[in-house]
């Protein structure tokens, strides 16, 4: 297996441009629009194209559900119910309430907190089982308070989705759950069919195709991002790091996805020479070295840099899913990041810690979006209205100005409105 090690970022800006995605945009407006015109005629057969399997209905069962709970390993459940525990946890200090200030002379501003009346979570299990997600998306949506939430996941050959995502589904007490995946579930879900009532919004990573449904069914729905290939990228400015940190900690990512990124951005040529070979010994013993090699061919990557500084720079240009910060002082350090989805200080703090366990989202901007975007989290569950109350004694104080405001903008109508209400 090759490494591929770039003395810059520039070079391996270069590399990875000279291997674009697959166009899939035409075959997904296909798909959405035979969902919205045949509904659950098309959704079958595009499960059957897709996922290989049958499906008469698409609602999973209450009963279904909880037998898959009920033969979940004991050990497994606990961690499960920890784990949703510290999820919840984080994520109750992120609500916001509806907000309302009183002036003396009568007048009300602020905002109402609403939640959003009905959300899709799409969880993706084609090449694992990821019922962390289903926490991870679920639980803030429920501290949000969301009345209806559906999820759809792709069915197995059964027919139905992996049992650890029904068995996690119980747990939470979820009542739409359907077993549907892809493009077709994002249309389900932004047009509804005979079987899926439509949502609000839709959340949850997916694959290329799943991003490119998300995007064009967004303003028919809301979408909370578009996700591409998961990453991670290790800033390491310390010679004392066990290589086998850093080598596992790279293959963390790159074992999801063949586009997915294991990145690590060191100081040092040595290190960089060390992690290579140790990367090119272990990956042909590990389960799913074909998906580890194609990562490494085309988008993993060693990038060494002459110092920190430019280091940090790297990382705010990558702006990384994850971020592992592997300095001396990383609290420190701290300050000198502005792009990244979640950040990992210290080498005690593996990446899996924020994805099952810690309590923060894993649901994070992928493909250089943590530039502008941030983690999934209770906010974007909730929606604001603003609130405004003019009492007639500030009314009579501003009107005049708010009048010439609209005349300016040759708006007149909107000045008589203010007018009327002043003679």
């Amino acid at each position: 297996m090759n490494v591929n090690i770039f003395n810059s970022l520039e070079a391996y800006q270069s590399y990875v441009k000279s291997h674009p995605s697959p166009n899939v945009t035409e075959t997904v407006r296909e798909i959405i629009e035979s969902v919205r015109q045949k509904g659950d005629s098309a959704l079958r057969h595009y499960t059957e194209k897709f996922d290989g399997a049958q499906v008469t209905d698409f609602r999973v069962s209450q009963a279904n559900m909880q037998q898959a709970l009920e033969q979940l390993d004991s050990q497994l459940k606990q961690i499960l119910l920890q784990a949703a525990a510290n999820i919840r946890t984080f994520h109750q200090r992120q609500k916001t309430e509806t907000q309302l200030e009183f002036s003396e002379d009568g007048t009300v501003l602020g905002w109402k907190v609403t939640p959003i009346d009905a959300v899709g979570v799409y969880v993706p299990g084609g090449r694992a089982p990821l019922f962390s997600t289903l926490l991870m998306n679920v639980i803030p949506a429920q501290v949000a308070q969301v009345p209806r939430i559906a999820v759809v996941a792709p069915p197995e050959k059964t027919g139905m989705p992996n049992p650890l995502m029904m068995a996690a589904a119980a747990l939470l007490g979820i009542e739409e759950f359907y077993a549907a995946g892809g493009a077709q579930a994002v249309a389900a879900l932004a047009y509804g069919t005979e079987s899926i009532p439509r949502v609000y919004k839709i959340v949850g990573p997916g694959n290329a195709y799943v991003a490119e449904a998300k995007k064009q069914v967004y303003g028919v729905v809301g979408i909370e991002s578009i996700a591409g290939p998961s990453d991670i990228l290790i800033l390491c400015d310390r010679q004392d790091i066990p290589i086998e940190y850093l080598v596992r900690d790279m293959l963390s990512q790159a074992e999801h996805d063949p586009d997915a990124k294991g990145l690590l951005v060191t100081t040092s040529s040595e290190q960089a020479s060390a992690v290579a070979k140790r990367l090119q010994e272990l990956v042909p013993t590990l389960p799913r070295p074909e998906i580890i090699e194609a990562s490494f061919r085309d988008n993993s990557a060693i990038i060494v840099v002459d110092n920190v500084e430019d280091a940090f720079i790297a990382v705010n240009e990558i702006a990384p899913e994850h971020l592992e910060i592997l300095t001396e002082q990383p609290f420190e350090d701290l300050h000198k990041i502005r792009n990244a989805g979640a950040i990992f200080l210290g080498p005690h703090t593996p990446e899996p810690v924020g994805d099952y366990f810690a309590g923060p989202n894993h649901t994070l901007p992928t493909d250089g979006c943590a530039k502008f975007s941030s983690p999934l989290g209770v906010q974007d569950f909730v929606k604001t209205s603003s609130v405004l109350h003019y009492s007639a004694k500030r009314l009579k104080k501003e009107g005049t100005s708010i009048i010439g405001f609209a005349e300016a903008e040759e708006l007149y109508a909107h000045a008589a409105s203010v007018r009327v209400r002043l003679d």
